[in-house]
């Protein structure tokens, strides 16, 4: 198995979930061993997706570099690691990638538009061998356990009337991710809302990119995409911040009120000791490369 970029360049223009201000956006193929890199148009910085690059996790997965950055990562990312895109560059005039509606399932159309484009190198991945763990005294948890298959195991337990207890078990396809995890939006309540909105954040944020509750409902008018839309869409997000990694990953992901930090406290701890992993070529991986070839297929 080889790796993979789009096959041409393509753009969009869309509104940043804080800034609230249009960010043009452009996807453009690389070659092999380039990975994956986010440019800065407008202050002429590279800054390459890696773990130690990460600057803040507290809203969203930001990376950065000579104090530019690139905030809310995660959706794009999503959508191009559960395409299994190993090399491409991210242009942006801004500093936020674009909200579009919340999801990565535009993200996903971008890519289908552009194309796949298979390269010469052999593909690599990361399977888990040990597994890693992270809590807090809450009882928040995320961990990676070892697995042949590609697993996301995620609950929530929000004291809310709408949301509550919710489990979701995905079991990873691009066809199944496109039907099942990229159409999830984000989620967040009127009065979060209104106290970001106040230190100037989420100044982008609607009805139109994100789910937005009160004490008892769903005040979007189309209502949800699936009554536990919540957790898909912290799946989302967990893949999105597992691309930190920077290799596709073999094993299982699983979390209970996981956030984008602890996800990226997640991926530290698991470099920290070489034990805990293996970086296999799945051009000589027999058996992990059939289950790529089978969850790259597309139905």
């Amino acid at each position: 198995m080889r790796q993979r970029t789009i096959a041409k360049s393509v753009e969009i223009v869309g509104i940043g979930l804080h800034k609230g201000v249009p960010v043009k956006m452009r996807l453009e193929p690389l070659d092999s061993n380039m990975g994956i890199i986010f440019y800065r148009s407008d202050e002429g910085i590279t800054i390459p997706l890696a773990i130690e690059n990460v600057v803040d996790t507290k809203m969203a997965t930001v990376i950065g570099k000579d104090g530019v950055v690139v905030s809310t990562i995660e959706h794009l990312l999503s959508a191009l690691y559960a395409y299994g895109i190993d090399n491409i560059r991210v242009v942006l005039d801004n500093d936020e990638v674009p909200v579009l509606d919340g999801s990565s399932s535009g993200y996903c159309m971008l890519i289908d538009e552009a194309g796949i484009k298979e390269l010469e190198a052999s593909k690599k991945a990361i399977k888990i061998k040990k597994e890693v763990e992270v809590t807090t005294s809450e009882g928040k948890r995320v961990a990676l356990k070892p697995s042949n298959h590609i697993i996301y195991d995620f609950s929530i337990d929000f004291d809310h009337p709408v949301i509550g207890e919710q489990k979701f078990h995905f079991d990873y396809s691009i066809d199944e991710y496109k039907e099942s995890i990229s159409k999830a939006r984000t989620f967040g309540f009127l009065h979060e809302v209104q106290y970001l909105r106040s230190i100037g954040l989420a100044l982008g944020g609607s009805m139109e990119n994100a789910i937005v509750l009160d004490n008892t409902k769903v005040l979007n008018p189309e209502g949800l995409r699936y009554d536990d839309e919540f957790v898909r869409h912290k799946i989302l997000d967990a893949v999105g911040d597992m691309a930190l990694l920077g290799y596709t990953l073999v094993g299982e992901y699983d979390a209970h009120a996981g956030s984008h930090y602890l996800n990226h406290l997640l991926t530290k701890k698991l470099y920290e000791n070489e034990e805990n992993y293996e970086i296999i070529d799945l051009e000589e991986a027999d058996e992990e490369s059939k289950v790529f070839q089978t969850a790259y297929a597309r139905a």
